[in-house]
């Protein structure tokens, strides 16, 4: 008996009155926003503008989304299209079901579209995204705890996953092969950053190299998973899928390093221009500053010139008064005599 695993929750959905929060859409959605925010920081220290990573993301997200569907449901269409299924399930894609490979590849055609819209080089702009990818994926393995889906062989290690009993599975505990992704995923990113600045890697190489530790990673993660797949000489289709995809990420990172060497001068044209702008803008403002500082300390000096003179003023009025008193006082002593004689 296993007294150690990891539990599985009892439902995937939370409900908030009439609106049901799943908790896989809930992970896709917090992967999504990871990513762009984790985006944005690099393409803004690569000489890019702030914004931009969300600006484009807006076109690469809908298409990831529609081709992680389609890779899911075409690989998988007996699940949706066999005798005694729906093929509405396929719309559900809140149910679980997104392909990894068909996100990308129809994500960097919504990409391609909205760095052409702004004028950026797509390979640029995946290098800047790349890490955050890994952690959105990192997060989004996490909606298939709440669906209890995707796990590995039986064992009884201490980190095993506990499924309990429902529709096409069998209760037990199982490795947890979400979370080895999970894990996975969040070394891929900390590789790239490092990689990223310890070899100054440009044109598509930080991307590449992403794909390539992602599909190392994948492929054996894979062969550990029990749930229904089509098989290819043995393998599963998503093992091969993941060798060809690495293969092609590898032989891309050799023949762009001897192309294109080094790492792009100018991610986003203008940005810079725009930067300069704004700082000549806040050095006009603090010179606007300092000059409102010594108009006002001008405006103090008179009033300090006039503190002075009504000073001289008073001075001169006291001696000009004192004059007046001494003499009123010899008329009293004058006048004192004659007083005394009247007596």
């Amino acid at each position: 008996m296993n007294l150690a695993f990891i539990p599985s929750p009892s439902t995937g959905v939370i409900d908030l009155g009439p609106i049901p929060l799943r908790g896989y859409a809930f992970c896709i959605i917090i992967g999504v926003f990871v990513a762009v925010w984790f985006g944005n920081k690099r393409w803004v220290a690569r000489g890019g503008r702030s914004g931009t990573v969300a600006d484009i993301a807006v076109w690469a997200v809908p298409f990831g989304l529609v081709g992680g569907r389609l890779y899911h449901v075409i690989t998988d269409y007996q699940l949706y299209f066999s005798d005694g299924e729906n093929w509405v399930d396929a719309f559900k894609i809140w149910e679980g079901g997104l392909g990894i490979w068909g996100a990308i590849a129809l994500g960097a055609v919504g990409a391609w579209i909205g760095c052409r819209r702004r004028g950026i080089p797509l390979p640029a702009w995946a290098d800047a995204l790349a890490p955050g990818i890994a952690l959105a994926q990192a997060i989004g393995r996490w909606g298939n705890w709440f669906n209890q889906e995707l796990y590995g062989k039986p064992t009884d290690l201490p980190w095993a996953l506990k499924i309990s009993e429902g529709p096409n599975r069998v209760a037990g505990t199982y490795h947890p092969t979400f979370l080895y992704e999970s894990l996975w995923c969040v070394g891929v990113a900390l590789l790239v950053v490092w990689a990223d600045r310890r070899f100054k890697l440009g044109h598509g190489r930080v991307f590449a190299l992403y794909v390539a530790a992602y599909c190392a990673g994948r492929a054996w993660i894979e062969y550990m998973r029990v749930d229904e797949a089509h098989h290819v000489l043995g393998l599963r289709l998503n093992v091969w899928t993941a060798i060809i995809v690495f293969v092609l990420a590898v032989v891309y990172i050799v023949i762009s390093a001897k192309v294109r060497p080094g790492r792009e001068e100018i991610v986003e044209p203008g940005a810079s221009d725009t930067d300069a702008e704004g700082d000549a803008d806040a050095k006009d403002a603090d010179a606007k500053d300092g000059d409102a500082k010594d108009g006002d300390a001008k405006d103090a000096e008179p009033d300090a010139t006039d503190t002075a003179t009504d000073t001289d003023t008073d001075t001169d009025i006291k001696a000009e008064a004192g004059p007046g008193d001494g003499e009123t006082g010899d008329a009293e002593k004058d006048g004192a005599p004659e007083a005394a004689k009247k007596l």
